[in-house]
């Protein structure tokens, strides 16, 4: 069949005619033609395979096409890319792959298209069109990869068990493409995953991130952080997680299952938020409960201080992972820390005091704290659901009103410690702290104003508290 409507592009007639210069024949592979088929939108990326050097027919398609793009060259894997109107296109030499036990980096060597094709890792990935002149646009489907598409199916071209490993990060691959596609993974692929799960220690945690990223950014995370569980992948990445999974049973009084639970509320925000770190956040915000769980005759189970504990680990969770431990992991400690706030506030009446320091604790992540505490509210009681999310409303509307009179969020005092010292004519001193902290929770209770001169006449009377005397 011929699918030269999907070679609209005049980037791929550059490459025909580049590899005709060159005596070689060429062919575009992989998830551009996946995409295609899938009809997925328009490709970011573009993988060109030549019988013969990628570097010299990427250099080649340089020279033909205007303005000269560079070319980057990494001669260690005998790849080449450009970049060609915001889309980036790698040229590789067909090639086959050895691998040794205790490294996914292969041993190459020059190949066949055929080859080149038995080294994808899934059946749905090794298609490939022609950019040949004689067979423009014909399609190579050695492994009914078509087939696999419509059917909805992720499955290896050879031996699942050697595939995966050989390279155990197709392992994560697999997943993420089921979870993206919403694909099932074949039962024998599944079986040699969970076979192979161990292997995925050879893989580095930033590779392991990317994938865990496009999972946490798909539709349904779940579905892929289910497969992960289920075939013991998870416990080798994120034990926190496989630890919350289980529900325990005392005297008649169990918990829910937190494990379970966890992935409802990820499903929750994906379809209110597309920001990975909230969604990171609704992941790990039960991670807490693990370590916290007690069981009392008076009280049954209870998780004390676990967002506290939570906050804790998720330091040295991304530390583990080799993940930013910058503002993007303070965001996600800060969410985990406060992901309880308005969940008790939405339980009782929602106090102006309670909504000031809500918004000054949180500042500029209050709506996403909200976002993902109505994400967290997985009651099956239609009764608890609707009185929770009718309290986040009444909730949502006071911090509008408390933000527009108060102007809580990212506080500053109306009186700086500078003031504060030169009215009393005070040194640096435990005494400014005290002042500052007295007009903080003044403004916050509700008791004056956030205004200058009621700040500064409450700095007066407690600096008098204090048996400090103004300057006149």
């Amino acid at each position: 069949m011929n699918y030269k409507k999907a070679l609209q592009s005049n980037i791929f007639e550059i490459i025909s005619t580049s590899a005709s210069q060159l005596n070689l024949e060429s062919y575009v592979i992989g998830g551009f033609v996946r995409d295609f088929l899938l009809q997925r939108g328009n490709a970011k990326d573009i993988d060109i395979v030549a019988i013969g050097s990628g570097i010299e027919l990427a250099q080649k398609v340089a020279n033909n096409l205007p303005n000269t793009p560079k070319v980057q060259v990494f001669k260690t894997y005998g790849t080449a890319m450009l970049r060609y109107n915001d889309v980036e296109v790698e040229f590789v030499g067909a090639r086959k792959e050895s691998y040794a036990e205790d490294s996914r980096n292969p041993v190459v060597e020059n190949g066949t298209l055929e080859d080149d094709q038995n080294r994808r890792d899934f059946t749905i990935n090794a298609l490939a069109l022609s950019l040949s002149k004689h067979n423009f646009g014909a399609i190579l489907d050695p492994f009914n990869g078509i087939k696999d598409l419509k059917d909805g199916i992720i499955r290896t071209p050879l031996n699942p068990d050697i595939t995966y490993s050989d390279d155990p990060l197709r392992m994560m691959r697999a997943i993420r493409f089921a979870t993206q596609l919403n694909f099932k993974i074949e039962e024998k692929s599944l079986k040699a995953i969970t076979k192979n799960a161990n292997r995925i220690k050879i893989i580095t945690n930033e590779r392991i991130v990317v994938e865990l990223h496009k999972i946490l950014e798909s539709n349904i995370p779940s579905t892929g952080f289910l497969l992960l569980e289920k075939t013991g992948l998870l416990k080798h990445i994120l034990p926190e997680l496989t630890a919350l999974k289980g529900i325990d049973e005392i005297e008649g009084q169990r918990h829910k299952d937190n494990f379970y639970h966890t992935l409802e509320v990820v499903d929750n925000i994906a379809k209110h938020t597309d920001d990975v770190w909230l969604r990171w956040a609704a992941l790990l915000h039960d991670i807490g409960k693990a370590p916290t769980k007690r069981f009392s005759k008076k009280l049954g189970w209870t998780f004390h201080g676990h967002e506290f504990e939570g906050s804790k680990m998720v330091y040295h969770l991304f530390k583990r992972l080799k993940m930013p431990l910058n503002d993007k992991m303070k965001f996600v400690q800060k969410m985990v820390f406060m992901s309880s706030r308005p969940i008790v506030l939405a339980q009782d009446t929602v106090t102006d005091s309670a909504v000031r320091r809500l918004v000054f604790d949180a500042g500029d992540y209050v709506e996403d704290l909200m976002t993902l505490c109505e994400a967290d509210i997985t009651t099956k009681n239609p009764k608890k659901f609707n009185k929770y999310h009718n309290n986040f409303k009444v909730v949502r509307k006071k911090i509008i009103e408390v933000e527009a009179r108060d102007q809580v969020r990212n506080f500053q005092p109306p009186v700086s410690g500078e003031e504060i010292m030169k009215t009393f004519n005070l040194k640096p001193s435990k005494e400014i702290g005290l002042i500052k902290e007295a007009i903080k929770e003044a403004i916050l209770e509700g008791d004056i104003p956030n205004a200058y001169d009621a700040a500064f006449n409450l700095m007066l009377k407690k600096g008098k508290e204090l048996g400090l005397i103004a300057k006149n």
